[in-house]
């Protein structure tokens, strides 16, 4: 565990030493948001309609931005090689990287999503579902986002191959995080959309780094 605390910590000094794989993430969040009201209307109905959705897809989007950099600044240096060698399983190391990421990205996510919400009029029920959901979610979106970036390792328009091979992966949680939002808005009951998310995650934990480091293990074959 004191390995597993190491990494996190190393990876969290090199984010905030950059800075703008965190900063680039919330911005386009914030960006995108806001312009939904200037596309779609001013109409406080509408925009309370069509929050839940535009949330949910745009913090999705924005979580894939830095995917692509997960592994590749260890790899270029030559950190991975030696990730791999140590006595540290790999599987470990990469909970570690994706806690890191998670933290770096995720949770600005969700720090800004209740803002965005009110700009969008999102109906006051559904602000609990809202944090509870990317809660539950974003850590989803970084496991499965880590096989992604770990199996175009090394290949030129990395980023463009990682949104090709997750986003279809991404869709069960995007429906269910949505659909937990919608049911509390409307006062239904969203407990089946949070254990099926919360279902996901459980199995996301394990099967995740275990296929995150056989991609690893290949590439670097």
């Amino acid at each position: 565990m004191s390995r597993f605390a190491e990494i996190v910590r190393r990876d969290l000094r090199l984010a905030l030493r950059q800075g703008s794989d965190s900063v680039m993430v919330v911005t386009f969040f914030v960006l995108t948001v806001v312009l939904f009201p200037f596309g779609i209307g001013p109409e406080a109905n509408i925009l309370a309609r069509v929050a839940p959705g535009v949330l949910w897809v745009t913090a999705l989007l924005a979580s894939m931005l830095s995917l692509d950099r997960l592994f590749q600044a260890d790899y270029e240096d030559g950190s991975l090689e030696l990730l791999v060698l140590t006595p540290t399983p790999l599987e470990l190391v990469v909970v570690a990287k994706v806690a890191a990421h998670w933290l770096t990205t995720g949770l600005p996510l969700l720090a800004a999503a209740p803002l965005l919400a009110v700009l969008l009029n999102l109906d006051g029920q559904g602000f609990a579902a809202l944090l509870v959901t990317m809660l539950i979610g974003t850590p989803i979106l970084s496991l499965v986002g880590a096989i992604g970036a770990a199996l175009v390792l090394g290949a030129r328009r990395g980023g463009v191959l990682v949104s090709l091979l997750i986003l279809p992966l991404y869709v069960p949680v995007l429906i269910f995080g949505v659909g937990a939002i919608d049911a509390a808005i409307q006062g239904l009951a969203m407990r089946a959309h949070l254990l099926i998310l919360a279902g996901i995650l459980v199995a996301a934990l394990p099967l995740a780094p275990w296929a995150t480091s056989a991609a690893l293990r290949q590439a670097l074959e």
